[in-house]
């Protein structure tokens, strides 16, 4: 029973010695209950404001200044890297244009080369040529003699056969009108 009036005390406001009810609705407590949650409030925001607020705001502004300057040195970098990209782009176009130019001082010497082996080789095909044509016109002169020298023997062996004699001037003679055409 102790507890079951402790309970209600507890639970009750007491007002001229009777329970009314919980005490947090009990008007007589409310003007003590409002000074003592004006004192927290004001005790929390002083905290706040002097002690928890201002160590947030120095991260907040840190964070924002880690934050800009982290895109500060993302532009840079950013620059940077075209920069880089640009250098590359323009080394790449000379290193193709001297690439070009040495393929093109390639070509020239070795159309110079050629041109020379090909006038070398012509000059020695004509002289080559000139050789055996003059072999070729000797050996044609040596060969119409042989063939004089066979055509007069053979007509002196045919005037001879017929029974008539005819003496070497008349078959060369003969031979060689015969030879001229």
């Amino acid at each position: 029973m102790a507890t079951e009036t402790l309970g209600e005390t507890a639970s009750t406001c007491v007002v001229d010695g009777s329970a009314v009810g919980m005490p947090q609705l009990c008007f007589d407590w409310w003007p003590n209950q409002i000074f003592w949650l004006m004192v927290t409030l004001a005790v929390i925001f002083f905290f706040l404001s002097r002690v928890a607020l201002p160590r947030i705001a120095s991260v907040l502004a840190e964070r924002q200044g880690s934050i800009t300057n982290d895109l500060a040195a993302a532009e840079d970098l950013k620059a940077r890297a075209l920069e880089a990209e640009d250098a590359y782009n323009k080394a790449l176009a000379e290193a193709r244009s001297e690439a070009q130019k040495i393929i093109a001082e390639a070509k020239a010497d070795i159309q110079a080369d050629l041109d020379d082996a090909t006038a070398k080789a012509d000059a020695e095909i004509a002289a080559k040529l000139a050789e055996s044509e003059k072999k070729i016109a000797e050996t044609r002169a040596s060969a119409m003699e042989a063939v004089k020298g066979v055509a007069k023997d053979t007509a002196g062996e045919l005037v001879a056969a017929m029974g008539t004699k005819a003496d070497a001037r008349t078959i060369t003679a003969a031979v060689n009108a015969r030879m001229k055409g």
